[in-house]
This record gives structure tokens, sequence and C-alpha cells, in this order.
């Protein structure tokens, strides 16, 4: 088991290097062969669950297949979504934290996403639109967002295009736009999420339509 201590208010500020700098550093001090997730938290560092979150959605912005990725990563999200929602501790089962997954293949699609990023990341500004990001039910409202988001990347769809591209981009403005108070990114946030449902909507009626016709 990992715990890690959170503190709602510790992810507040953005020191000097911009997010796309510290992204880099982390992608520098992956290890060469295999990483597990529980590394990959001690590289980013337990101060920042938001920037993890954005590190971790980065590998779903370009078409990379790594076995296993979805489950772990989209597994962890959910987790720091929950554990903001209710203030507790971090908390990774054993077979998610210390599963080994391919480090040379994170780092070549992290790298790839991180072309995106950058262009993502440009869109945000400090302080826009404070109501969005006001404490209280403004912050629940975020967290369940946040958590609708990584349980949309969870969805069994990861081989059709988009499907978990969407949701990453979701959590990407969510987190961003909560480091940096931001209201702008958090709307875009929750935009990428009804984008989302409507699509796997689409995918959903699509797939029945298609086996009714077969059957039929």
């Amino acid at each position: 088991m990992t715990h890690i201590d959170l503190s709602q208010t510790e992810e507040t500020a953005l020191q000097a290097e911009s997010l796309g700098e510290k992204i880099e550093l982390i992608i520098e001090k992956l290890p060469p062969a295999e990483v597990t997730l529980v590394e990959i938290m001690d590289i980013v560092g337990a101060d920042s669950l938001l920037l993890l979150t954005v590190f971790l959605s980065l590998i779903f912005l370009v078409p990379v297949s790594i076995p296993g990725v979805s489950t772990v990563f989209g597994s962890a999200i959910l987790l720091i979504g929950i554990t903001r929602l209710f203030a507790r501790k971090l908390w990774l089962p054993e077979r998610i934290g210390t599963r080994k997954l391919s480090a040379e293949k994170l780092r070549e699609g992290f790298k790839k996403a991180l072309v995106w990023f950058r262009r993502l990341e440009k869109v945000s500004q400090p302080h826009r639109l404070r109501g969005l990001t006001s404490k209280g039910l403004m912050t629940v409202f975020n967290n369940l967002s946040f958590i609708l988001a990584a349980l949309l990347l969870m969805m069994p769809f990861g081989l059709i295009p988009f499907s978990n591209t969407l949701p990453a981009v979701a959590l990407i403005f969510l987190a961003i736009g909560m480091m940096q108070q931001d209201g702008v990114s958090i709307l875009l946030g929750n935009l990428s999420n009804v984008a989302t449902i409507i699509y796997f909507g689409f995918l959903i009626a699509g797939g029945g339509w298609s086996i009714s016709r077969f059957f039929g």
C-alpha cells in the first residue's frame, strides 16, 4: 500500500518553472528500462497531485498503445480525484502502484505529447473567472468533474480514436485550472467532459445499431 499526505492548499501555486518545463524534467528522470507508478510518484513528488495528474494524462494525447497504461494511470487519477474530494491521504492498491511499465515507450509517448500539451498550456492564465475556482460548492463540483473525467478515461473504448484523448484533455484543463485558479481552464475541462459524453453516446448508439442490423 502507498499513502501520500494531501493538503487542499498544497497545489495552489506554481513555481517559476512552467508546467512544460516541469514535465520535461520528470521525463528526463524516468529510469531507462521499466517504471512503476510508485516510482513516477517519487519523481514527481508528493507535493502536487494535480501535477501528477497532468503528467499521467499526457500519454493519452497521442495515439500510442502501451499495455496496461490506461488501467494503471486511469485508476491512479480516479483515486487522486476521490482523495481531493474527501481531503484524505492517497492510497494505491499494491498491484496498481507496483505494476511495471515500459519506461522507454512511456518516455517516447510523453515527448510526443509535450507538443500538444504546450498548446493547451498556452490557453491558461492565472486568476480568470475566479468564481469557478472559489472554495466551497465550486471546489466540490470541480472535484466531481475531475472524478467524472477519470471514469470516462477508464471506459472500455481504448482502441477507438479520441476515446482516451477527450477525457485526458478534460483532466489536463481541470488540473491546470485548479493549480492556477483559472476558471477558463475549468470551464474548458467541463466542456471536454460534455464532448466526451456526447462522443461516447454516439459510439454506443452506433454499436447498438450495427448489432441490431447484424442480427436483423
